[in-house]
């Protein structure tokens, strides 16, 4: 839920989606909050969730993790600090200023291999404890196709 931020990005710092607000961490404490209230264990869950995601992608970019300081904080191990200072020039260097994000994390041998960790991860905790569920992997896919579709539109562009 939270990556459908993207389509809000015009509205964002830089155009950077991880700089709005469903890129924090508030979001995942409100859910979390909401399903302690209601008792309501699969918004409790959703907002764990949710948090780890915004946890995790600290690690690539960064996000605006406590929104309200408007800055974009975590390890950004895919970005280095001169790119990071500098992004202007590195994405006027694409036709499309999105194709330098993806190029740098589909390049990474690293981000590939714990993304399909990730996903052996989900099948087998799938398998083992809610079996009856197995067919919302179909979801996954979906969402893998709105990527993988992203990414080689923007290879595309910058080959031409």
């Amino acid at each position: 839920m939270c990556d459908f931020d993207i389509f809000l990005s015009k509205y964002a710092v830089d155009n950077n989606h991880r700089m709005l607000i469903t890129h924090s961490i508030i979001p995942g404490i409100f859910i979390t909050i909401l399903g302690l209230i209601f008792n309501w264990h699969v918004l409790i869950i959703s907002g764990f969730s949710y948090s780890i995601h915004i946890i995790i992608d600290t690690f690539d970019w960064g996000t605006n993790f406590f929104y309200f300081q408007k800055k974009q904080v975590g390890f950004k191990l895919l970005i280095t600090k001169e790119e990071f200072n500098n992004i202007s020039k590195y994405l006027s260097q694409f036709k499309r200023p999105e194709s330098f994000f993806d190029r740098k994390y589909y390049d990474n041998l690293a981000c590939i291999t714990i993304e399909i960790l990730i996903f052996i991860l989900m099948l087998l905790f799938i398998i083992l404890f809610a079996l009856k569920y197995f067919l919302i992997i179909s979801i996954y896919f979906i969402f893998l196709g709105f990527h993988l579709q992203r990414h080689f539109y923007l290879k595309k562009i910058e080959s031409n």
